[in-house]
């Protein structure tokens, strides 16, 4: 019997790793995202002329009116792709939200402000918590581009090796919370505006007056963050760290830096100027008649407040991370602060070439009718099988998931689902909220696991630190615990809060209205 067993062991890890050399393989013959973009828009060209060749046609379900494919390879299609190129890049929403947070997130990011509250959230925390401190920084580090990755994951690493426990143990902790609950977050970040903004595109296929704000699945985020903290302690101290055993690797104990009383006093000048912040926001909405209610009505969920919510936040970061800066002289002057500034949109080159010709790809696909016409078919392909509801819902999450496995940037897998599930879905009076939040799942549950993410490999090589036996099959073999936990209890969630009928938040709610 014990041969047996270990014949099947042996059989079932060769199998596995047959997967992941597929997976590697597979993902290593993509394409730049930047020109998987390009070549699917030449392909949404070919489409829409195949389409009209043949009057390829749908019924529109809300005003009964044909709705036919147009053809970008004719003469008037050739004629519209000329004259708005540059329009399609300009008026992507995506391009100008990230643009404008990335101002205020620059200064708190260059400042240090961002690096001292996660040293000061981990190292200030109990032993007893140090474990959940981790998994809640690396949510929280959702708000700087790379703090969490760069920062965070080897500093779990080192600090549980400082206490006695296993690295990988604290690094596999931190890296669960970066990158395994990416999609959720008890604060809205840079990722909100991006998704809102691609959403919104997406939306508007069907219905051209349609905005999605970032804050539209906060309320499910913010509950998905919590879960993430409990399913990625337990996960960590009742799974990952017993099968590690004692760490018995070459690799010394390194101390962690404690805070100096010039980063303390500059994170409580920052804690004050957030409070004052938050309070003065508050006054704009909160009272009867605050400036920023909806002048017409006085409410708060469809006025000026959430329709310029991208400037709040950028004020949200700007103000703590100016405070911050001024008060342990890491910002001197207004040069300084226009440095961080410029250094954070210099991170910025790579995406906006990539929206460049993800906004040609998602403006073929509204102009040429092709995503309207598929969106319709599909949603009554979805209808004559019964498929809706939760069923649709669990495949939705598993389909990005799988997505995920092959393609690492989250803008680019929805820049490209998006255009296609949110119409579909909006057919089935399914607000877009929802697509997004199910989208949001898949997305993250499989970054800790696929090779194809970016940051994979920095990931194996402080890993290697402390062995250098360890490499990809480590990595993934001590992150796949969190991938089918956090997949199931996440969907779960999400079914659950889809059948009690709750919004995902504010001005998001489940259906359409």
């Amino acid at each position: 019997m014990r041969k047996i067993a270990a014949l099947l062991k042996t059989g079932a890890s060769r199998a596995f790793a047959g997967s992941l050399n597929a997976i590697e393989t597979i993902g290593n013959k993509l394409p730049h995202p930047a020109t998987l973009f390009a070549l699917l828009a030449v392909v949404v060209m070919i489409v829409s002329w195949v389409a009209a060749q043949v009057s390829y046609q749908a019924v529109h379900p809300v005003s009964g009116a044909a709705v036919t494919v147009k053809s970008l390879i004719s003469a008037d299609g050739v004629r519209w792709i000329y004259t708005n190129v540059i329009r399609n890049f300009v008026s992507f929403p995506p391009l100008g939200l990230v643009l404008v947070v990335m101002v205020g997130i620059g200064v708190a990011e260059g400042s240090g402000l961002f690096t001292v509250m996660i040293r000061a959230l981990v190292l200030g925390a109990p032993r007893r918590v140090i474990t959940s401190a981790l998994v809640t920084a690396g949510i929280l580090s959702h708000l700087a581009s790379e703090a969490g990755y760069v920062i965070l994951i080897p500093l779990g690493a080192m600090i549980f090796h400082a206490l006695g426990r296993h690295p990988m143990a604290g690094l596999a902790a931190a890296f669960c919370g970066v990158s395994g609950g990416f999609g959720a977050n008890f604060l809205i970040g840079s990722v909100d505006p991006i998704l809102a903004g691609l959403s919104t595109s997406a939306a508007q296929i069907l219905d051209p007056e349609m905005v999605i704000n970032p804050v539209v699945n906060y309320y499910f985020m913010f509950v998905s963050a919590a879960l993430i903290v409990v399913l990625g302690t337990w996960i960590t101290e009742k799974i990952v760290e017993p099968r590690l055993g004692a760490y018995e690797g070459p690799a010394e104990k390194v101390p962690v830096a404690r805070l100096t009383p010039l980063e303390k006093k500059g994170l409580r000048a920052a804690g004050w100027s957030v409070l004052v912040t938050i309070a003065l926001l508050a006054l704009t909405v909160v009272p009867r008649g605050g400036i920023f209610r909806n002048p017409e009505d006085d409410t708060i969920l469809h006025s000026p407040f959430f329709d310029g919510i991208i400037v709040g936040i950028l004020i949200f970061f700007f103000v703590p991370g100016l405070v911050y800066g001024l008060m342990v002289k890491s910002v001197k002057n207004d040069k300084d602060v226009v440095k961080h500034i410029t250094k954070s949109m210099s991170s910025l080159a790579g995406y906006i070439v990539l929206v460049f010709f993800a906004a040609q790809f998602v403006y073929f696909f509204s102009y040429s009718n092709v995503g309207l016409v598929v969106a319709i078919q599909g949603a009554e392909g979805l209808r004559n099988v019964g498929l809706t509801g939760v069923g649709l819902i669990v495949g939705f999450v598993l389909l990005s998931a799988f997505t995920n496995l092959f393609m690492g940037s989250a803008s680019a897998k929805w820049a490209i689902l998006a255009p296609v599930f949110i119409p579909m879905f909006m057919l089935l009076d399914y607000h877009p909220a929802l697509t997004q939040a199910a989208f949001r799942i898949g997305d993250s549950v499989t970054n800790i696991v696929t090779p194809m993410m970016s940051y994979f490999a920095l990931i194996v090589t402080f890993a290697q630190k402390y062995s250098e036996r360890y490499g990809i099959g480590t990595i993934i073999s001590t992150m796949l615990p969190y991938t089918l936990i956090f997949t199931l209890a996440w969907t779960l969630l999400l079914v659950v809060w889809f059948l009690l009928g709750l919004p995902l938040g504010p001005d998001g709610p489940l259906h359409l209205l």
